[in-house]
């Protein structure tokens, strides 16, 4: 079995993560929300905030990443920190949360293209055309090695960070320090209304930034580019959040934000747009709207197939997906899987005449957003169980940063969960039931990995068996032992 090909240098590595977050995405479809039922002119504060805790959790992961190169994320790291049955839940719950999230992206992709489409140039193409037709493009992508796919979304990343940036320059240019309404940092004001809701709204902004790791075995230097990837990402994403935001604060003004976001929502930006910037700018937002959308379709994709193949590999899922391209280094199979999963599914929706938009998307993203912070709490506090006791522990990056990741996250998980109706928008009792699945898969996890120790003791021990590396190594050739990936 030929493992996964060494092509990705720190800034491929960096494009995909932020990409995976869908920064104007984010913007243009979480912020006015944030704005309209959270706290306000707070927002800005606890977007802030937000990154704080995740660089707190970011210390640790780094930690961990320097020591351990493997493509399994969360899992390995679960593993070798809390055990083998927890790692086994964790490795299930981010299969089903990538690509749930997949394929709530798709369900958006389609419905905005459409209605971009519609509006505009009068061209009503259904919805399932343009989800079918991004399923098929990120298909092609996500086979061939994953290089093509990082350059792909370099591009897409650096032009939809890049527009919202010059609208910030136009209000700034207009507005002047008046753009930068002091109230948005008062404590006063980030604590007032519902600060929790905008809290966890922030969360559900910064997913897929964590994906870094999954890119171990795939990187040039990898106890280097991982760690430099993790922090480079949640410190861009939370700057650019918190200062496009600030900025949108002075805009529309402290004392008519939360009207003027309850009333026209996902339009906000593109009325700033228009008012400060002029029609061409809009217009070049509503198409890197849909592009944000299809680059994290697309780095999601990848970081979800690349759970699978680990899990493949270690025979916890159907052992073919751990399948590598002979020409291309990739995990084409488990690729083509994600694939026909999200495929399958986006049609049962279609099928049953629901709307893409607030059936698919919503529900989809909202269950893919809980279990991935899930995730990244475990994953802190497996920090502190992998370091405990050990020579090279240190008081700050394997102990007070993962605790305080850990604390602001495990928040996270319980804001989600309590107002999972508002992040997904809707009072249906099957939607808002939905984070019991990710509880039921977790127990379902566990119960496997206790049958494997009993019935196929000599595939659980090879779960996650990786050999830890020096951190001051500069051996770039590192990989899992090929007889460990293959064993069970």
């Amino acid at each position: 079995m030929s493992g996964l090909r060494r092509s990705l240098d720190t800034p491929k590595i960096v494009a995909l993560v932020i990409a995976a977050a869908a920064p104007m995405a984010a913007i243009v479809g979480t912020v006015p929300l944030a704005f309209a039922v959270g706290n306000g002119p707070g927002v800005p504060g606890l977007y802030a905030l937000a990154g704080l805790i995740l660089l707190c959790f970011s210390v640790g992961y780094a930690a961990m990443s320097r020591r351990i190169v493997h493509a399994g994320g969360f899992y390995t790291y679960i593993a070798t920190g809390l055990g083998k049955p927890p790692a086994v839940a964790a490795g299930l719950i981010a299969v089903l949360s990538y690509n749930v999230t997949c394929i709530g992206l798709a369900g958006a992709f389609g419905y905005f293209l459409h209605l971009g489409l519609a509006d505009e140039f009068g061209l009503d193409v259904p919805w399932q055309a343009w989800t079918a037709l991004v399923i098929a493009a990120t298909a092609v992508l996500g086979y061939r090695q994953i290089d093509l796919s990082a350059r792909v979304l370099r591009i897409l990343m650096a032009a939809e960070v890049g527009v919202l940036l010059v609208l910030d320059l136009y209000v700034i240019a207009r507005k002047g320090l008046d753009a930068f309404p002091a109230t948005s940092l008062a404590p006063s004001t980030i604590a007032a209304g519902a600060a929790g809701v905008t809290l966890m709204f922030a969360f559900a902004s910064f997913i897929g930034f964590e994906s870094a790791a999954l890119y171990g075995e795939e990187a040039h230097n990898p106890r280097r580019s991982v760690p430099l990837a993790t922090y480079s990402s949640v410190v861009i994403i939370a700057v650019f959040y918190s200062f496009t935001s600030w900025v949108t604060v002075g805009a529309v003004g402290v004392s008519r934000l939360r009207g003027t976001a309850e009333h026209d929502l996902g339009d906000l930006f593109f009325n700033l747009s228009d008012r400060y910037a002029g029609a061409l700018l809009t217009t070049v937002m509503q198409v890197l709207l849909v592009t944000s959308l299809f680059a994290a379709i697309l780095a999601l994709h990848n970081a979800s197939n690349r759970y699978m193949y680990v899990l493949g590999r270690e025979r916890v899922l159907p052992g073919r997906l751990a399948a590598v391209h002979a020409r291309h280094g990739s995990p084409h199979l488990a690729s083509l899987t994600q694939t026909a999963v999200t495929a399958a599914t986006v049609g049962v929706f279609a099928l049953a005449g629901l709307d893409p938009y607030l059936n698919l998307a919503t529900s989809m993203i909202g269950l893919g957003t809980l279990g991935i912070v899930v995730l990244q709490a475990a994953a802190s506090v497996s920090v502190v169980g992998f370091f405990r006791g050990r020579p090279d522990r240190h008081w700050w990056r394997t102990l007070a940063a993962p605790i305080l990741g850990a604390a602001g996250l495990t928040t996270g998980v319980v804001l989600l969960a309590g107002n999972f109706h508002v992040l997904v928008g809707t009072g249906n009792a099957v939607v808002n039931a939905l984070p019991a699945a990710l509880c039921a898969l977790a127990a379902g996890g566990v119960a496997y990995a206790y049958w494997m120790r009993a019935r196929r003791p000599g595939r659980y021990a090879a779960l996650a068996a990786v050999t830890e590396r020096d951190p001051t190594s500069h051996d770039q050739s590192e990989r899992p032992d090929a007889e460990v990936r293959q064993s069970g």
